[in-house]
């Protein structure tokens, strides 16, 4: 990816994500950070770097253990959000804002990098991967979550992208870092050697209507696609599938909208 490429991608990412207000979409997989935390085991003292932040569902958590904790997006609106978020769990992080693909820290900075739904948006992954192994030091882990595609969330992102544009040259689907194999060649001849646990998000909205206005009017991709789609009258078709999609997910047995969202982790690290 060429210099101008990468720029117009960040650029592109920032619009995007400060669409709508994901931190209030983020509230729904809280536990997702939290979980990913404990089974990193993280602790007192440890250096850690959450890449692709967000609005802190991951770096909050790790700080309420006593890790010290830095935070990086590439979207000021939502390190906004997580300072915000900081605050009120009464926690000191630092908030970065970078790309993940160009990490702006040493070498062997941090014990552990994490990252949860972010690193994966990242447009080459493989970039994305040699700067989490970049600045993992020897001995350090690392706990990285993604969307499965064959699960839930990784079906709605396949709607999506059914109404959306044509992807860039190259583009490579966000959920491929559900896929062990995909990950395994990210890593491969970095240091870093992955291992996978397979684990599920919980949704539970009121209604469908409610799953669907929320993603309209608070999911940056959902948001974007909206206003470009909606001048064209192309929206309706786009909005139809996506409660078709959460129709055919729905496992709830009453009015609400419930469904299980499958995800990769991939823990392991750099060994000493």
């Amino acid at each position: 990816m060429s210099d101008s490429e990468r720029t117009e991608a960040a650029d592109r990412a920032r619009a995007v994500w400060s669409a709508g207000d994901f931190d209030a979409i983020a509230q729904r997989i809280k536990a997702v950070g939290e979980d990913t935390v404990a089974r990193v085991g993280i602790g007192e003292a440890d250096l850690v770097l959450d890449v692709g932040c967000g609005s802190g569902n991951t770096t909050i958590p790790a700080a309420l253990v006593g890790a010290d904790v830095t935070g990086l997006d590439i979207t000021p609106r939502l390190l906004d959000d997580g300072r915000r978020n900081a605050a009120d769990a009464r926690v000191e992080i630092e908030w970065v804002e970078g790309d993940a693909q160009e990490l702006p820290f040493a070498e062997e900075s941090f014990d552990i990098v994490l990252s949860t739904f972010g690193c994966m948006f990242a447009p080459d992954h493989g970039a994305a991967a040699a700067e989490i192994a970049r600045v993992l030091r020897p001995g350090g882990r690392i706990g990285v979550a993604a969307w499965d595609p064959a699960g839930a969330i990784g079906g709605f992102f396949r709607t999506l992208a059914a109404h959306g544009p044509p992807p860039p040259e190259g583009f490579q689907p966000p959920p491929l870092w559900g896929v062990p194999d995909h990950v395994r060649e990210l890593f491969a001849d970095t240091g870093v050697e992955p291992r996978f646990e397979q684990a599920a998000a919980h949704f539970r909205f009121d209604s469908l209507e409610q799953a669907i206005s929320e993603y309209e009017t608070n999911f940056g991709p959902v948001v974007t696609l909206k206003a470009a789609l909606e001048p064209e009258g192309r929206w309706d078709a786009a909005h139809d599938a996506l409660v078709d999609y959460f129709g055919g997910v729905n496992t709830a047995d009453d009015d609400g909208c419930e469904f299980e969202a499958d995800y990769l982790l991939t823990l392991g690290g750099k060994p000493s």
